[in-house]
């Protein structure tokens, strides 16, 4: 059943229903552009047997990345540009596997050492500790066609390079899932208010996407199923925006939630004041974290879904796909470590390590220490960036290390994350 190829409405055909979820690398040059050892990754990634690789944010603005490291095509690529994103695609699609580039913008949850004054739908700041964001100010009508211009420009740039599809993020508090929520959208404009208005730039940008890129170019678009936050974009927003992106040809969603605040693509571990949605529970969900709300979903459209987050054992898999919760299955952290945990799989391996159960900072003694807000992101954070470690790792030297401390790879991203930015500057 993993092994099955599914067809996506251009006609594009995935080789079998395993992806490589989106993942941030942070392996570009200081000024945006793909590096040898982006290469070697998704070379490495090509090897292992999933169908579809995603790569990690494409930024369209220079001055608002998700991190530093990131790949920016903010313009028309020059000749060096262009090859480098050549190379890219050659080695991510070396074994017919398919390579779509997710392209993005950090909005508001654009650090400050990027960028203290950032741009988002409105002047709402970022609610968590530490001062690591700047009170954004929001975007003109101008500045927003300048940014649906520049999606189409870098999805142009990206299938003239090789890659076979993109896929816009509109989730996790990126700017167009802030223009989505309504507690962070404020706008009196056509672009704030109802939904249809809140939806206007993202429908605006698979609009220009689809026109630069042709009928038969997958299109993907990654969405929230909700924020979990009170007065947040919810369930019956996200399905409605569904219904309104398969009208609009988009060939694939995948179904994700969570911003920065309220941080359930992480797990549902540590969550406070989460806005229940309306959606039945199944079994599967104790595994994968959003499998209910694509299952609901399946009933009213019919646009292929894709899954991610938590998925660990080939039975949920199969389970979810068997059910028509999912129609592709979305693998991020594990192939940090496993690089070809694809290929086995398919193969019938049983099921993949959740490494995260041993990347805990606080001792179970300690645990009351959670209660605090800040110990507690940091802690999470440190989680996270011991994945980032490894795709460093196997990016550079095509291995990975399982047994670096996770603070100390805290520190290791963050110095490298604040030495690039220092290049930048």
């Amino acid at each position: 059943m993993l092994n099955t190829p599914l067809t996506l409405p251009c006609g594009a055909v995935l080789p079998n229903r395993i992806a490589k979820a989106a993942m941030t690398e942070g392996l570009a040059t200081p000024d945006g552009r793909p590096t040898p050892e982006l290469e070697r990754l998704y070379g490495i990634w090509s090897d292992g047997g999933a169908g579809m690789l995603l790569t990690g944010n494409v930024i369209v603005d220079k001055d608002h990345l998700e991190r530093p490291g990131n790949v920016i095509i903010d313009r028309e690529p020059d000749a060096d540009m262009a090859a480098r994103l050549k190379s890219w695609a050659q080695a991510g699609t070396r074994n017919n596997t398919h390579l779509w580039a997710q392209i993005s913008h950090g909005g508001r949850q654009t650090q400050k050492l990027v960028n203290p004054s950032p741009k988002s739908s409105s002047d709402v700041a970022l609610a968590l500790p530490g001062g690591q964001f700047g009170k954004p100010s929001p975007l003109t009508t101008g500045e927003i066609a300048d940014l649906v211009n520049r999606w189409a420009i870098a999805a142009r740039a990206l299938k003239d390079a090789g890659f076979t599809g993109v896929q816009i993020h509109a989730a996790h508090g990126y700017l167009v899932s802030q223009f989505l929520s309504p507690r962070v959208n404020l706008r009196t404009d056509e672009y704030g208010g109802t939904l249809e208005n809140r939806a206007r730039f993202l429908r605006e940008i698979v609009t220009a996407t689809r026109a630069a890129v042709g009928p038969e170019f997958p299109i993907s678009v990654k969405l929230n199923s909700a924020d979990f936050q009170k007065g947040g974009f919810d369930f019956e927003d996200s399905l409605q925006v569904v219904k309104w992106l398969e009208e609009d040809t988009a060939d694939l969603i995948e179904i994700s939630g969570g911003t920065y605040e309220q941080p359930k693509l992480m797990g549902a571990e540590g969550m406070e004041d989460v806005e229940e949605q309306n959606v039945a529970p199944s079994t599967a969900a104790r595994e994968a974290y959003f499998v209910d709300f694509a299952q609901a979903m399946q009933a009213h459209v019919n646009v292929p879904l894709m899954v991610t987050g938590g998925f660990r054992s080939r039975a949920a898999m199969e389970q979810a796909l068997d059910q028509k919760a999912a129609d592709v299955i979305g693998l991020g952290r594990p192939l940090c470590v496993i690089t070809d945990a694809p290929k086995q799989l398919i193969e019938g391996r049983d099921d993949l390590p959740r490494y995260e159960d041993r990347l805990d900072l606080i001792p179970g003694w300690l645990s009351f220490l959670k209660r605090f807000q800040m110990i507690k992101a940091i802690n999470g954070f440190a989680g996270v960036y011991w994945f980032y470690e490894q795709l460093w790792t196997l990016g550079r030297e095509g291995r990975v290390d399982e047994n670096v401390p996770p603070f100390t790879a805290f520190k290791r991203v963050d110095a490298r994350s604040k030495a690039i930015q220092k290049q930048r500057a």
